[in-house]
């Protein structure tokens, strides 16, 4: 059998730009062939471009926006086409799903969880990532988790639902002005009606969260989804025997957790000693 194809780290990228081609083309009502034409390529792979399997090169965009009337967008979206997306691939569908979820179980034993995040926590992650990324990546991806953010600012917000490991409270991650800014957010969201916050202290003899941190999602049409991540892959899990063993497991934490007000007084507690 031929080797799988892998997939291309900016494939997420060549798919929206992709999209816009095939939009514009619809719009003018011309076939992929009438473009091809136009710009001195075949249907085919005026094809590959749409779908996203082949980059658009920077000539043939400045030729796509002289015949489909664009004030140079296309130039612009194939000139700045990344090397790599932002998210990776493998990342991109729970992304959209998490941007819809109606509630969240979300549990964390190795980073505050995203969306609980201040930019100075997500920039300070990002800068001391190994191997480092460059500045311009650095600022890209701060951007990116701060927009995620919004979902707890939604005009009909979802449930949301943490239980984190105490040891991620002990960590000053970016020093201890990011660190205290950090607890007094937690505390803050604690505050939405929306949001519960426990920890799960040190010293259990046991506790279901072993196996690493994990999140259960609900979408809009009640299915139930779970979501994993590893050093260097992520997991949809859906499943739904193993969604099951998940929302057990998350059952099981918030009974071994901190309640919400003892969380509350482990959080002043700590940011008195900052």
């Amino acid at each position: 059998m031929p080797p799988k194809k892998r997939a291309r780290p900016n494939a997420t990228t060549m798919k929206m730009v992709g999209q816009m081609v095939a939009a514009a083309r619809v719009a003018k009502n011309l076939t992929q062939k009438q473009l091809g034409e136009l710009v001195n390529l075949d249907a085919e792979t005026i094809a590959s471009i749409e779908q996203g399997r082949r980059a658009l090169m920077p000539n043939v965009a400045e030729l796509m926006d002289l015949h489909l009337g664009l004030p140079g967008i296309l130039a612009v979206a194939a000139h700045g086409m990344p090397d790599r997306d932002s998210a990776p691939p493998w990342s991109e569908e729970y992304m959209v799903l998490e941007s819809q979820a109606i509630s969240f179980s979300w549990y964390d034993c190795t980073v505050i969880p995203g969306l609980l995040q201040t930019e100075g926590y997500m920039r300070a992650l990002f800068t001391h990532r190994v191997p480092a990324h460059p500045e311009e990546k650095i600022e890209r991806l701060t951007a990116d988790r701060l927009a995620r953010t919004e979902i707890l600012r939604r005009k009909e917000p979802p449930s949301l639902s943490f239980v984190i490991w105490e040891a991620l409270l002990r960590d000053r991650i970016g020093g201890d002005e990011v660190y205290a800014e950090q607890v007094r957010h937690l505390l803050a969201c604690m505050q939405l009606p929306n949001v519960t916050l426990q920890v799960l202290p040190f010293g259990r003899t046991h506790h279901a969260g072993h196996s690493g941190s994990f999140t259960v999602l609900e979408t809009p049409e009640h299915q139930h989804l779970g979501y994993s991540e590893g050093q260097r892959n992520s997991k949809l899990i859906a499943d739904p025997d193993d969604v099951s063993v998940l929302a057990q497991r998350y059952a099981m934490l918030r009974t071994q957790a901190l309640n919400t007000e003892e969380t509350r007084g482990l959080l002043i507690q700590l940011l008195g000693e900052v």
